[in-house]
């Protein structure tokens, strides 16, 4: 099995960085757009009544995208994650940064919710296939680098582009008469996807593997990751992918939407943005040391604490802090610094459960299926909505207890691994 030269494999984790990194701009672009969108889209109606309704169908619609999110970044995961096991790792994350690109540009033209609803699932496939080929291409293109330093590169890169936004809405607030600008931004990586597809070089490992396959070995495929022996480890890493995607994005991203209805209501036109800003600070820190405290903790001890601390820190903001309050930015820090060091302990573990054949399948199915069930429990707790009245803080609270299920997941995490094959 031939190895890249040091310049192929710095093009091969630039790529994998930038791709990631733009995947996260287009993630979060939804979190403080929503309100604004829903606002212009419900603008003929000004009446007491419809302005009292904005706020449930806000929160609701919010619901809805994470919904679309989650899906989207499933079947993407699974279909690209395939191709890029059976046609190669650039290739499909080539594609899947076409995808969102593309398609969350034409979102600009959306001119009601549903419209905006279906191009946000479309988009989201791509988000989903960029993180299996990439993590996969990152971990066979460098074998011979700590893996804990490579893992929290790439689980750091989506952080970096909700640090981005942030920053920018520093600036250019995201309002109902402009919001629009954020979904432009996104069309930006198109450039990208074009270089990674004349210009990275594949992994070596994937076509060594192509060219000399195993005598007896099955063809790589979506069923063999759900059919014993990999069933199992298949299961387990999906649970392991959903406690933080569903803490995440159920109970610590409500922080920007609910500081954006504060600020609007007490005239704080930057607390949005700053409260998006603070989190991602938090967020680039937390994941890029995930897979070093994975290495040095273990993985399950590891698991256990940030699971522990997330709901510790995620039950404090939303019940004895608020976004006026002189504690919610460092709370607010802490939940970013803590939560998304799972985005860093992913990208470490998940490859390593599987063997190269289905590597990007299986990381995929296991990080994006996590989705499906997120898709699910968010769609199950809609009633949360009309139970709290729209109320954010307690709806927070109520999700991030999810955190508590992963200090019981840890017990099935294997010891074995597979990357060493």
């Amino acid at each position: 099995m031939s190895s890249l030269s040091k310049k192929d494999r710095l093009k091969v984790l630039v790529a994998a960085f930038l791709g990631w990194m733009f995947a996260g701009v287009i993630m979060s672009i939804m979190i403080p757009a929503t309100r604004p969108a829903i606002q212009e889209f419900l603008s003929a109606d000004t009446s007491t009544n419809a302005i009292q309704l904005l706020e449930q169908s806000a929160e609701s619609w919010f619901s809805w995208y994470l919904v679309a999110f989650f899906l989207g970044a499933a079947l993407g995961g699974a279909v690209l994650g395939s191709v890029g096991d059976r046609y190669g790792r650039v290739k499909a994350m080539g594609i899947s940064i076409l995808c969102y690109s593309c398609f969350t540009g034409l979102s600009y033209f959306a001119s009601s919710p549903e419209q905006l609803l279906v191009l946000r699932f479309i988009a989201c496939m791509g988000i989903g296939g960029m993180w299996p080929s990439g993590v996969a291409l990152v971990a066979e293109s460098w074998p011979d680098v700590s893996r804990p330093i490579l893992a929290g590169l790439i689980g750091t890169a989506a952080n970096v582009g909700f640090l981005i936004l942030g920053i920018l809405m520093l600036s250019n607030p995201i309002t109902s008469e402009s919001w629009r600008w954020v979904l432009l931004l996104g069309t930006t990586p198109l450039i990208l996807g074009i270089w990674v597809l004349l210009s990275v070089p594949e992994s070596p490992r994937w076509k060594s593997e192509k060219e000399n396959p195993k005598t007896g070995e099955k063809k790589s495929s979506l069923g063999e990751v759900f059919r014993p022996p990999l069933l199992r480890l298949t299961l387990v890493g999906i649970f392991l992918g959903t406690i933080p995607l569903l803490g995440g994005w159920a109970s610590g991203q409500r922080l920007v939407p609910w500081a954006g209805r504060i600020a609007e209501a007490n005239d704080l036109p930057q607390l949005q943005a700053m409260t998006q800003t603070i989190w991602a600070i938090g967020a680039v820190i937390g994941s890029l040391a995930g897979g070093w405290i994975a290495s040095r903790m273990g993985r399950r001890a590891s698991y256990f604490a940030v699971s522990l601390l997330s709901l510790g820190l995620s039950l404090y903001v939303f019940i004895y802090s608020n976004p006026t309050a002189g504690t919610f930015l460092p709370a607010v820090f802490g939940v970013g610094l803590i939560s998304t060091i799972f985005f860093g302990w992913l990208p470490y573990f998940l490859p390593e459960l599987f063997p190269t054949r289905v590597r990007a399948t299986g990381a995929g199915v296991s990080f994006n299926f996590g989705r499906i069930l997120s898709a699910v429990a968010v769609l199950s707790t809609a009633f949360l909505i009309n139970v709290f009245q729209g109320d954010i803080a307690k709806m927070g609270a109520a999700t991030s207890l999810v955190y508590a299920l992963g200090m019981v997941i840890v017990i099935f995490i294997p010891k074995e691994s597979h990357l060493e094959e």
